[in-house]
């Protein structure tokens, strides 16, 4: 069976009158991320301009690393550039591009994931000409609803960063919430840059969505060693550093009628597992 190509479903007259977009980051800093915690975060993806002018032509088709699925991209909508302003002193600007949304496209935005081998070969950035790759994307897939951010994958299957949750618990993803709000547990936090990490746990009237949503709140939900380890930073400029390094997985569950003292008994058996009161310099600090 022929594979359904991008060009079969978005059709675009004059492609020399568009520039390619493949917005993709690192970890913490992922417009995919962006895009379903905010469409004003993912705006200012395609607004910001380095000393380079990427944007010299009137539109910018924009797809995201869809990170779930290697290689795709996301189709993230197409911007008219109605004004361009010239970069700051250091060679960039946030504000460098005036944008407005081509509401022509808007059915396929946020649902269409795609893939071609070309923009594997030619490797990840901006302002590509778009006649050169258009052709080149086949679909793989259409998500019924707009990307909202990462699917609940299961108990036990809970391996996920701090970017990744942020959206999640911001937007108060209901697949996710509806699983872990009258649920309890023991949890493991790790810090990916350092190989530190926090055992904790929910119990009492809280669930693992109430802990969940503090930690992203508050980036440490009052435990002293995480507060100690953000205080310090902090003081060294790296403001974001809880949502570009950490990660969140579940060691076990109990249903929310559990008494607590089960809960907090698993959790000290966990922390004498993995040792993370000890002087390896781990962040439990009882």
């Amino acid at each position: 069976m022929a594979p359904i190509m991008l060009s079969d479903l978005i059709k675009i007259d004059d492609r020399t009158q568009y520039k390619l977009h493949l917005a993709c980051g690192s970890e913490g800093t992922r417009p995919l991320n962006e895009y379903a915690e905010s469409r004003d975060k993912w705006v200012r993806w395609n607004r910001w301009r380095s000393k380079r002018n990427d944007w010299n032509r009137d539109f910018i088709f924009s797809l995201i690393d869809f990170h779930h699925i290697p290689d795709a991209w996301m189709f993230g909508g197409v911007f008219k550039v109605t004004a361009r302003h010239d970069p700051g002193p250091d060679g960039a600007n946030p504000q460098g591009y005036d944008l407005e949304l081509v509401k022509d496209f808007d059915k396929y935005e946020g649902r269409l994931i795609c893939r071609s081998d070309t923009t594997r070969k030619r490797g990840r950035g901006r302002g590509f000409l778009l006649e050169s790759y258009f052709d080149s994307f086949e679909v793989l897939q259409i998500l019924p609803t707009k990307y909202d951010g990462a699917d609940f994958p299961g108990y036990e299957n809970i391996d996920i960063s701090f970017a990744e949750l942020k959206p999640i618990v911001s937007r108060q993803k209901l697949d996710w919430m509806k699983r872990l709000d009258k649920t309890k547990g023991v949890y493991l936090i790790m810090d990916t840059s350092t190989g530190k990490y926090y055992v904790g746990s929910a119990y009492g009237n809280d669930g693992i969505w109430s802990r969940l949503s503090c930690y992203i709140d508050t980036g440490h939900g009052w435990d002293q060693g995480l507060i100690d380890l953000i205080n310090e930073k902090e003081a060294q400029g790296e403001k974001d550093y809880v949502i570009r390094n950490f990660k969140f997985s579940l060691l076990e569950i109990f249903t929310f009628t559990t008494l607590d003292k089960p809960i907090i008994d698993r959790e000290t058996y966990w922390k004498k597992v993995l040792m993370s009161q000890n002087n390896f310099g781990h962040f439990n600090r009882n």
